[in-house]
């Protein structure tokens, strides 16, 4: 496992429907496992209306997506070096069911792996083009293979 780093975090559920289940003992267990420096992070669970209002509104895209990464640091050339990772990651909780039903999935298992995946996207990981999806794509199933979780990327 990795290093524990210094974490700030707020977990926000305005859509309450996975309150329960996803908690946040397990949120920081996943967010730390994938997290490599010191961090102010945000999680917010939302529905499909404010999923797809805060797409269109920062992305152009008219649609709810599973996970958004708004990441503060990005392109911040003056920052110290011991500076956290600020960010915000938006989980849409229809899309997130709606995705783990079709791919055979519980809901943790693939709200782990977006919670992965929405912290990497915070400390600059991304995958715009094919090497980059597959650096990012290796470390979120090695990083969930870390905390038990299959591949997510498996067929």
């Amino acid at each position: 496992m990795s290093v524990k780093n210094k974490l700030t975090l707020s977990v926000q559920y305005p859509d309450a429907r996975l309150k329960e289940v996803i908690t946040r003992p397990a949120i920081r267990k996943w967010i730390q496992a994938a997290l490599f420096a010191p961090a102010e992070l945000t999680i917010r669970f939302v529905d499909a209306e404010e999923g797809r209002a805060l797409n269109q509104q920062y992305r152009g895209k008219d649609y709810a997506t599973n996970v958004l990464t708004f990441a503060y640091n990005e392109g911040e050339e003056e920052l110290p070096d011991d500076a956290p990772t600020r960010a915000d990651i938006i989980l849409c909780t229809d899309v997130l069911e709606r995705e783990a039903a079709e791919q055979h999935k519980s809901v943790e298992e693939h709200t782990a792996h977006l919670v992965v995946h929405g912290v990497l996207h915070a400390q600059g990981y991304d995958h715009e083009d094919d090497e980059e999806a597959a650096e990012m794509e290796g470390i979120e199933t090695e990083l969930l293979a870390e905390l038990g979780y299959a591949d997510p990327y498996a067929e």
